[in-house]
């Protein structure tokens, strides 16, 4: 099994996929899709464009449906929800669709929804990537940041170098075995600087600033924590996310 990291979805090889792809953005597009799921959500249905979120999501029952849309880290008018898994309660989310479209991890995911498995890793589920990972070893996985409009993000790296060092961990086996590209390396080293004190780091990234500027705290709290979900959100078919199992 190797594992290749990649900080944006623009950074990832054109000509070919993965075996396995996972999808990072901790702030806070996969922290809230897992929290859908783990809330009893049917699916969540995810969007780069609004427009087309709109149109596809107008097909589906009403009392069945939530749209969720953040644009720079606020709520878009006239949906739903944000990009908040705060606003996810399971009250709020049991038995509903969620269609949600944000600003860099619905672009990450459209970017690897091709590979043969697509799943979303965040802090709040990483056991269950990591047990994933160990038990149906792929040939090569791809973990692709979110990043921001195209750069790098601290806090998605820092959760893919989460990964790769459990999974080292769990599997017994050597980062040499495992490291497909620098950035494993460096994503592990990121990980283990912060690993006691990970909302301290959210604080210095530069989306964990501008969401303390939208009044997130509490979000970032959340996104922060580790292992609060057994949930492994995985793609049913394209541009769709179900609980696996």
């Amino acid at each position: 099994m190797k594992l290749f990291i990649y900080h944006a979805p623009e950074e990832t090889p054109t000509d070919k996929m993965p075996e396995c792809a996972i999808a990072v953005d901790v702030l806070r597009a996969t922290t809230t899709m897992a929290t859908v799921l783990a809330g009893g959500g049917e699916a969540v249905q995810f969007f780069s464009d609004l427009d087309k979120l709109v149109e596809v999501s107008d097909k589906f029952p009403a009392e069945k449906r939530l749209r969720a849309g953040e644009r720079g880290g606020a709520k878009v008018p006239g949906f739903d929800l944000g990009n908040s898994p705060l606003d996810c309660k399971q009250e709020v989310v049991e038995g509903k669709r969620l269609f949600i479209s944000t600003t860099n991890g619905t672009r990450a995911l459209q970017r690897i929804q091709e590979a043969k498995t697509v799943i979303t890793g965040a802090f709040v589920n990483l056991t269950t990537v990591v047990e994933y990972l160990a038990k149906n070893q792929p040939e090569n996985v791809w973990i692709v940041g979110s990043g921001w409009q195209g750069s790098y993000s601290l806090e998605d790296t820092a959760c893919a170098g989460a990964i790769a060092a459990h999974l080292l961990e769990k599997t017994k086996l050597s980062i040499d075995e495992v490291a497909g590209n620098d950035e494993v390396v460096a994503a592990m080293a990121l990980y283990s600087q912060w690993k006691d004190n990970l909302l301290q780091m959210f604080k210095h990234a530069s989306h964990g600033k501008r969401l303390l500027g939208l009044d997130c705290n509490d979000d970032l709290k959340y996104c922060s924590e580790i292992d609060t979900l057994d949930v492994l959100p995985m793609q049913q078919e394209p541009g769709i996310l179900k609980r696996q199992g």
